[in-house]
């Protein structure tokens, strides 16, 4: 079964060429203006309708209130809308109704005691997104190229697709999904040079990894 691979925090569009042309499912557009990835509308507007088709065009979100959706929205042809903060599942619910789009609702994974969550979202949420939990201290709820401890949930199935994130790079993402059964797979900063610059041969090894590519190093 191949490897459904999501790349996040898109910024320009050789990013955007990079990421198509590598085989990525799934472009991802940051829409929280802290992160280093944080996008403009207008921005996101040239990116997504510069997205070949089949491209599956998320932006992702941190506690956004329903303006700030609602503006994105108006102006940029997304196909799925990405809650990272602490939304809950009434919020998820809501969005889904009110905007009739795929919601992928991320959770933060430290120990065992945080897979609860998994579980209950998977009844309100299109897809669920299982990143590495931020620090408490940390000024991003993601991006931050930290990883958890995978054989927290090796073996583990559940009814709604699901993507591993948090700290994957071309060296180890094979293992990852070895590991925890993973079908689909996000990186953000596995990928950079540099804080919120996405580099073309790391996207393209990222994804020959990622398919089990022999060829890779």
């Amino acid at each position: 079964m191949e490897m459904r691979v999501k790349i996040c925090g898109l910024t320009e569009p050789g990013q955007l060429t990079a990421a198509a042309e590598a085989g990525a499912a799934y472009a991802g557009f940051v829409f929280f203006a802290r992160s280093p990835r944080h996008l403009e509308i207008g921005q996101a507007r040239t990116l997504a309708l510069a997205a070949p088709p089949g491209l599956v065009k998320v932006g992702l979100f941190v506690d956004a209130d329903d303006a700030v959706i609602d503006a994105v929205l108006s102006e940029v042809p997304l196909d799925m809308l990405q809650l990272h903060g602490a939304e809950p599942e009434e919020r998820v619910a809501a969005l889904r109704a009110r905007h009739g789009l795929p919601v992928m609702k991320a959770i933060g994974v430290a120990g065992p005691d945080d897979l609860a969550a998994i579980e209950r979202y998977m009844g309100v949420a299109d897809q669920i997104l299982i990143d590495a939990k931020a620090p408490k201290d940390a000024a991003l709820p993601g991006g931050n190229g930290l990883s958890f401890d995978w054989r927290l949930i090796a073996g583990r199935r559940w009814p709604r697709p699901w993507m591993l994130a948090g700290g994957l790079t071309p060296e180890n993402v094979a293992e990852a999904a070895r590991l925890t059964g993973a079908r689909q797979v996000d990186v953000s900063s596995g990928v950079e040079s540099a804080p919120g610059v996405k580099d073309a041969a790391l996207i393209a090894r990222f994804l020959r990894a990622a398919q089990g590519d022999p060829t890779e190093d």
